[in-house]
């Protein structure tokens, strides 16, 4: 998996599948984390225009294949199992090659499909932490093994 995440992160671009308006939900804390790291990253959430981060706006995108360059965006997932394996296969179809499948955001057959169908597909098992593999509690482990030079920024 470790050769996954440095996959992952070697990307240029980057977006959130289920970013929130609201700071309390992880769609919002992994969008924060990408932006916190200095990242470009993209919301995607289909039933809101945008995001706001420290007055800051970023406008959604509403799909997968709405990203500008879906084809260099690795992408995090933070969608209900029910949904997810709908947006990894828009995803492969986009021409997305690294996913992150978030804890809780997916069933044996979305990691399976995450796994088997991308060159990179983290999730599962592992990490850091107890709930399995996280960009919040895992990113920075994988920034560094992508060998990924990055600032945190003040939110």
């Amino acid at each position: 998996m470790e050769a996954a995440v440095k996959t992952f992160f070697s990307s240029p671009r980057f977006a959130v599948v289920g970013a929130s308006q609201d700071s309390t939900k992880f769609g919002h804390k992994v969008f924060a984390w990408y932006h916190a790291h200095s990242l470009p990253v993209t919301p995607i959430n289909p039933r809101t225009p945008s995001i706001t981060l420290s007055k800051e706006i970023f406008p959604t995108v509403s799909t997968v294949s709405a990203l500008s360059s879906p084809a260099e965006t690795s992408i995090s997932i933070i969608t209900p199992p029910a949904a997810t394996l709908k947006v990894l296969q828009e995803a492969k179809e986009a021409g997305v090659k690294a996913v992150w499948l978030q804890p809780g955001s997916f069933d044996e057959e979305g990691l399976r499909f995450a796994v088997e169908e991308f060159d990179a597909g983290v999730g599962g098992d592992g990490g850091g932490g107890g709930e399995g593999w996280c960009v919040l509690v895992d990113g920075e482990e994988g920034l560094r093994m992508a060998g990924r030079e990055w600032k945190r920024q003040k939110l």
